[in-house]
């Protein structure tokens, strides 16, 4: 009798270690082999992507109600497939020009310094508000009011001060594109990136808008080829979507070509306001943009998304589609 306990005791020791040990097996971490989309936890919008170094960084908009939106954080990566948050990297704490309505983040690193641009307030004519700037020694911050008060707080040309993206050309010359309401403008910056700088005629504000353009400017240098893109349609509705054109020079003329990202009724719509990610060294290309799932009805219900972007034979983007699966790991050398 006491041998069959022992044996029956045996036989369930046994069948817990399997189950045990068999369950530490299964609940090992798998190695994902895609990012998958949304790429970030949350709701949010207007990603600004960029590479520092070996990492990857995401600067995006809390999308929620104005009065919410009162913070920026940001995300990193170092194979656009894991992405770490970085809390509160700015904030109106820091801002005490910004009360509300903090968009759109454009960042640029500059004379061992990192330069993060931002829009607050929702301005209109007579507020307080537009486009800020901010510095900091990391790329997650803390970041610090560089100035007391907006770079562009009027309204110039029609273009409400938001959007900002932030340019480098070849010749190291620093270009803002900016503006919504339909209307873009670009201005050349100093070298402190605390000012403008006029243009060759002696003007400071150049009107550049394409058809169609709404807002969400972005712009990037392929095969010598200046490409300018944008968002058009209305950013709370189905239609949002990205199109490009494409120029010699920074300043255009920019005539639209065609949409490149737009609604798709089996993925998600009101997809827009994007950046694009270019693998040094390679004609690799990625587009991260934010878009509304299909469940959602919500304008503020937005998700971070990625996709790769390519060029045909002529140089013309071709339609983007949207995946749920997202890219695969990318380690940059």
């Amino acid at each position: 009798m006491k041998n069959r306990v022992k044996n029956i005791f045996c036989a369930i020791l046994a069948i817990v270690a399997l189950s045990y040990f068999g369950g530490i097996a299964q609940a090992e971490p798998e190695t994902k082999s895609r990012s998958g989309n949304p790429i970030l936890p949350g709701w949010y919008a207007d990603p600004e992507a960029i590479i520092y170094g070996d990492t990857y960084w995401i600067y995006p908009t809390y999308s929620s109600d104005f009065d919410r939106q009162t913070f920026f954080d940001c995300f990193s990566s170092s194979d656009l497939v894991n992405w770490t948050k970085h809390e509160r990297l700015i904030s109106t704490n820091e801002v005490k020009w910004a009360k509300r309505a903090m968009w759109a983040p454009s960042v640029i690193n500059h004379n061992k310094k990192y330069y993060f641009f931002f829009a607050a307030n929702d301005v209109h004519e007579g507020e307080i508000g537009g486009i800020g700037v901010a510095v900091a020694d990391k790329p997650e911050g803390p970041y610090q009011d560089l100035l007391g008060k907006p770079l562009i707080g009027r309204i110039v040309n029609g273009a409400q001060p938001i959007d900002q993206y932030i340019f480098k050309d070849k010749d190291g010359q620093f270009y803002m594109y900016y503006g919504g309401w339909g209307h873009c403008n670009v201005v050349k910056l100093n070298d402190s990136l605390t000012g403008l700088l006029p243009f060759n005629d002696g003007s400071f504000y150049k009107e550049i808008t394409p058809e169609k353009y709404v807002e969400g400017p972005t712009m990037f240098i392929r095969n010598g080829k200046y490409y300018f893109m944008w968002s058009e349609g209305g950013w709370t509705g189905p239609d949002y979507a990205v199109a490009y054109a494409i120029a010699d020079n920074p300043l255009g003329p920019f005539k639209r070509i065609d949409r490149v990202l737009w609604r798709d009724e089996e993925v998600a719509r009101g997809a827009g306001h994007h950046s694009v990610i270019n693998i040094p060294g390679t004609d690799d290309w990625y587009i991260v943009y934010h878009r509304r799932p299909l469940d959602q009805t919500s304008a503020h219900h937005r998700a971070t998304c990625i996709d790769k972007m390519e060029f045909d034979e002529n140089g013309f983007i071709k339609p983007v589609k949207m995946t749920f699966e997202g890219v695969e790991p990318r380690k940059l050398q």
